[in-house]
């Protein structure tokens, strides 16, 4: 017998938010994650908030909207709090009940970049990389590192001499500007938008970009990111980032640490080994244009050990971070402004990497 179609709707509900979600989800396992490692931050976030006042809203719920900012690619707040007040996998990921009202795109940015200003991002990586069972997913004693540029939200026409000189942008929305024949520089100039960014050309050849860099260590065993920060763009940034990461490790315990050409410098090689770092990283065998073969500050030791082989066929596996970063995570193009939003931006995206991965590689461990 055909059905009918029953226009009319029901006062109320009897069905939970909870069964709405399949008990397989895959958000399941990652929202049991996500939660372990907010309970751990409950006394950070005591120390943010005062307590007089109207209640904000709670910093767990920003932060899993985050997370799922990055996990679904949604392009901005105002598109997530549309998908949060319609999408019931949203809701319930958030903790969101379902009888209650998405927040205000401004107010929930408002809301968050106190979070994001207070080195939160960063706690939160290292709080869930310390979980006893992720702990056992991570190796101890082998390590990548490289960086990668982030575009910076400034245009090229923001980019303005620093004494106020110079022609300005045509009138209109999007007003011409020419800069041809103009000598530009981060000495000279700087961007209106967004003045933590810098002026940078990936390679020879290449154009020069606003942006900031980003940078990742990476264990070698599965994969997976243990620590990232973002600093300005500059030549030596990749290796002065790495002997900041390192240091936060804390531990005198031997390590190894792969790495591309680009930290193929004596003096870095000299500080990775009074910190008791073994340098796996690849030779820069640049010829110049006398024909000279540059000299490596890698010595025949290394080069001969097995284990660096090894190192220099894993680290490219943290290109796949940097891949899904960018794209999945959004973070291509940064969309907020100065280096401290940037640079929580950019940890939140890489904690989002890691939490779809580590459900998966534990349920592979127990097989």
């Amino acid at each position: 017998m055909r059905g009918r179609e029953d226009r009319s709707e029901g006062l109320f509900s009897y069905i939970r938010l909870e069964e709405r979600v399949p008990a397989d989800h895959p958000l399941r396992a990652v929202r049991a994650l996500a939660d372990e490692a907010l309970s751990r931050l409950n006394e950070r976030f005591d120390a943010l908030y005062s307590e007089a006042g109207r209640p904000s809203i709670p910093p767990e719920m920003l932060l899993r909207a985050t997370l799922l900012q990055a996990f679904f690619s949604v392009r901005s707040e105002r598109q997530l709090m549309e998908q949060i007040d319609y999408n019931l996998l949203f809701r319930w990921f958030v903790g969101l009940p379902i009888d209650e009202a998405a927040w205000h795109p401004t107010v929930f940015t408002h809301n968050r970049n106190r979070l994001m200003e207070a080195d939160v991002a960063r706690q939160f990586l290292g709080v869930l990389m310390t979980l006893p069972k992720v702990k056992r997913l991570l190796s101890s004693d082998h390590f990548s590192v490289d960086g990668t540029l982030i575009e910076a939200w400034a245009s090229m026409k923001s980019f303005r001499p620093k004494d106020g000189s110079g022609e300005p942008p045509g009138p209109g929305r999007n007003g011409e500007r020419d800069f041809r024949k103009e000598k530009r520089s981060n000495e000279t100039h700087i961007s209106t938008t967004d003045p933590d960014a810098r002026l940078y050309r990936k390679a020879d050849g290449r154009e020069s970009r606003l942006c900031f860099m980003g940078h990742v260590v990476m264990e070698n065993r599965n994969g997976l990111a243990v620590d990232a920060m973002l600093t300005q763009a500059t030549g030596t940034a990749e290796r002065e980032a790495a002997l900041a990461m390192l240091d936060r490790r804390g531990t005198r315990s031997r390590i190894t640490l792969g790495a591309d050409k680009a930290y193929d410098v004596a003096g870095f090689v000299g500080d990775l080994r009074r910190r008791h770092v073994t340098p796996h990283i690849a030779v820069n065998g640049a010829v110049s244009k006398l024909g000279k073969t540059r000299k490596t500050a890698i010595d025949g030791r290394t080069l001969r050990h097995t284990g660096y082989a090894v190192s220099q066929r894993i680290r490219k596996r943290i290109e796949e971070i940097f891949g899904w970063v960018k794209k999945p995570g959004g973070m291509a193009k940064a969309k907020v402004r100065g280096r401290p939003k940037v640079d929580a931006a950019f940890t939140f995206t890489i904690i989002a990497y890691n939490l779809i991965r580590i459900p998966k590689l534990l349920r592979e461990q127990m097989i």
